[in-house]
């Protein structure tokens, strides 16, 4: 019997705590459009294909058909700068290249005779790693410039894009008869307590 009671007395308690629980509030009722459709016809998926495209053609045609204009001269400074360094090193390694050739002839009236052999063989050295670096150079900055169009133009936003989400959300807020800052509130507790991005959840 004194069980009975005690089970009884646990199961009343347990119930009357729910009167002491934190008052709920009401959350208001969204209806929600489609985000992920897109209002506007003219986003062509192959942009940055076509970027890309062009700037493998002629350097720095991508940045222009990006309007990025101000990249235009930053591609062909860095291309231009590795390419001169590339053709002055390759000069001057053919220059000592045939001044030692010329050693091993037996002549010895050239430009470089106040150096020795093994100082010649120092200077091709020297001067066939520049060329070959500059070169290195030259081949990646051109494989940059091709990079820097296709994600300049995947990644492109407008400031009509930027206007027409806002609209949007706006739209959302007023819809569901709440501010824009409590819907960002409602949707930031959301994706905390779900782990979904904003995008996900609407």
């Amino acid at each position: 019997m004194k069980q009975l009671l005690y089970i009884g007395f646990c199961i009343l308690l347990l119930n009357t705590t729910t009167v002491f629980a934190q008052a709920t509030t009401a959350v208001p009722n969204f209806t929600v459009k489609d985000t992920l459709k897109s209002t506007s016809n003219d986003i062509d998926p192959l942009t940055p294909a076509k970027a890309a495209f062009f700037s493998a053609i002629l350097p720095g045609l991508g940045q222009a058909y990006n309007k990025k204009y101000w990249k235009i001269p930053l591609v062909y400074g860095a291309m231009g700068t590795s390419l001169y360094f590339y053709l002055d090193s390759n000069k001057k390694y053919h220059q000592y290249r045939d001044a030692y050739k010329r050693r091993l002839e037996g002549y010895s009236d050239d430009d470089l005779s106040y150096l020795d052999d093994s100082r010649l063989i120092a200077a091709q050295k020297v001067y066939q790693r520049n060329r070959d670096l500059s070169g290195l150079f030259v081949i990646g900055f051109y494989v940059l410039n091709i990079i820097d169009a296709n994600v300049d133009a995947a990644f492109a936003v407008s400031s009509a894009d930027l206007a027409e989400a806002l609209q949007r959300v706006g739209s959302s807020a007023a819809q569901s008869g709440v501010s824009l800052n409590e819907l960002i509130a409602i949707v930031t507790s959301a994706q905390q307590t779900t782990a979904r991005g904003g995008a996900v959840i609407g």
